[in-house]
């Protein structure tokens, strides 16, 4: 059994002490929020609908037309391999990758999963793309499993991770809109992400369908989480303890510390505010960060 499967079963029994990178959210309150902080690697969190702009931006953080770059479907409800690979190749080609150097992974058989064979392509990816869909179906197919592992090594040796949409809200570590019986319900069956930006909660196609106070009761049963809501083409681009706004609209961000800071009960729209393209957050403070700072 692997290091993840054990905290995963202990999380299970002790849910409240495990450090929430890999596994359940901490109540604790005296557990710092600079663990929100990427150790290694970049992730790139995208709202839905993203545009070509935003594909070229990531093989670009990827390495350019020499990175290899594994896609994951798994998120969609229906996947042909063959048709899904002949479709991400062409489109790569467009915003700058070598169509020979993208690998569509997909199965939803953790069985399959976790075998060293089906992750191979990991071993050697630069980056890794989740598309859109359901997020529960990265969770069941890929949790506990040498795939996600796999996923974790590309982040851990500085590749990096993106995804659009269901793509992005799997990166947070509880993972809203996860309940199998619809996308309305913010905290379902399925409540863990994989973590790869830990302490969040991610969600998405945030203006685009009105969703800017969906967040606001995930935050206020998991306070010491970051909520991160992302416009569509748009995305949050996290290196280290800095997230940076790039493409045409908006991410909303969740403090509940910021909720407790005043007199009374306060208003949807009074507990978060915008960053806009161009715009760096602080990840540690939870601030943003003036022009021209590092």
């Amino acid at each position: 059994m692997r290091l993840r499967d054990l905290l995963l079963a202990f999380t299970l029994f002790f849910p409240t002490i495990l450090t929430p990178a890999h596994g359940q959210q901490s109540e604790n309150a005296h557990v710092p929020h600079d663990t929100t902080a990427v150790p290694s690697g970049t992730l790139m969190l995208a709202g839905g609908a993203t545009g070509a702009e935003l594909y070229a931006t990531f093989v670009e953080l990827a390495g350019g037309a020499d990175a290899e770059i594994v896609y994951v479907p798994t998120a969609s409800e229906k996947v042909d391999l063959e048709s899904t690979r002949a479709f991400v190749r062409k489109q790569g080609a467009k915003v700058g990758a070598s169509p020979e150097n993208i690998t569509v992974l997909h199965t939803r058989t953790p069985e399959v999963a976790d075998t060293d064979s089906f992750a191979a392509p990991l071993e050697t990816a630069d980056a890794v793309w989740f598309s859109g869909g359901r997020q529960w179906r990265l969770v069941d197919a890929y949790a506990g499993t040498e795939a996600l592992d796999g996923f974790w090594s590309v982040l851990e040796r500085g590749g990096v991770i993106g995804g659009s949409s269901a793509g992005a809200t799997i990166q947070g570590s509880f993972l809203v809109r996860g309940d199998t019986s619809g996308n309305q319900i913010m905290m379902g069956n399925h409540q863990e992400g994989f973590g790869f930006l830990p302490r969040s909660a991610v969600d998405q196609h945030l203006l685009a369908r009105n969703r800017e106070c969906d967040l606001i009761p995930v935050i206020e049963e998991h306070p010491t989480l970051l909520g991160i809501g992302i416009d569509e083409n748009t995305a949050a681009v996290v290196r280290g303890d800095t997230m940076r706004v790039i493409g045409e609209s908006k991410v909303a961000i969740y403090d509940h510390r910021r909720w407790t800071q005043g007199d009374g009960p306060l208003a949807c729209e009074d507990k978060f505010f915008f960053l806009e393209p161009g715009d760096r957050l602080d990840l540690r403070t939870r601030q943003e960060l003036a022009s021209g700072t590092k």
